[in-house]
């Protein structure tokens, strides 16, 4: 022990102490430079994970709307379809048809305005309806207005004469049946 001590002289454990700080400085050094380099790529990496989970919401959220546009579309072209059936297969169809969906919006829309508005809050029974029953209570509202004794010609009539407005062309975007002016019409259309 003796002899360790007079080979380490003053000098010698001084520098012997800074080297060995520094070689703990260095590895400190280089422990800090892979951390900061696992920590950056880590982030990055959950960046990108975010940034695809983000576009992967999205996209499915845009493939939602398309196929809800999509299936309310079928659903307005089957109601076309099935207005063009009953008006060939009854006589005088398409007279009697417009007389009665005029008849059931009138009706529907009375019904609706005296019910709460919960009743029919059912979005997914909307197709089984004839007429929509979302716009049947504005529907019902503007012919009462006209006339609440109308006969089912003149009701037609006043259905007919109604101007389909950009707005009523977007709600029937959003509808399960087609705008009953334009329903009118091209039972009319049928009839000539």
């Amino acid at each position: 022990m003796q002899l360790i001590a007079l080979l380490l002289t003053e000098k010698n454990i001084s520098s012997a102490v800074k080297h060995a700080l520094r070689a703990i400085g260095k590895r400190e050094k280089n422990n800090a430079q892979r951390r900061d380099r696992f920590l950056e790529n880590d982030l990055k990496g959950r960046t990108t994970c975010r940034g695809r989970g983000l576009l992967l919401v999205m996209a499915s959220i845009a493939v939602y709307w398309v196929l809800l546009l999509f299936t309310l579309g079928l659903s307005r072209l089957r109601e076309y379809y099935a207005d063009r059936h009953s008006a060939s297969v009854v006589d005088d169809g398409p007279r009697k048809l417009s007389e009665g969906l005029a008849k059931i919006v009138s009706k529907t829309g009375r019904i609706r305005s005296s019910q709460s508005r919960e009743a029919f809050t059912f979005s997914s029974f909307k197709t089984l309806f004839i007429s929509d029953p979302d716009k049947a209570e504005r529907d019902a509202t503007e012919i009462a207005e006209y006339s609440s004794n109308l006969s089912d010609h003149v009701l037609v009539e006043h259905l007919l004469k109604r101007k389909v407005t950009t707005a009523d062309r977007i709600m029937e975007l959003l509808s399960t049946h087609p705008n009953i002016t334009k329903r009118l019409r091209t039972l009319q259309a049928l009839r000539g």
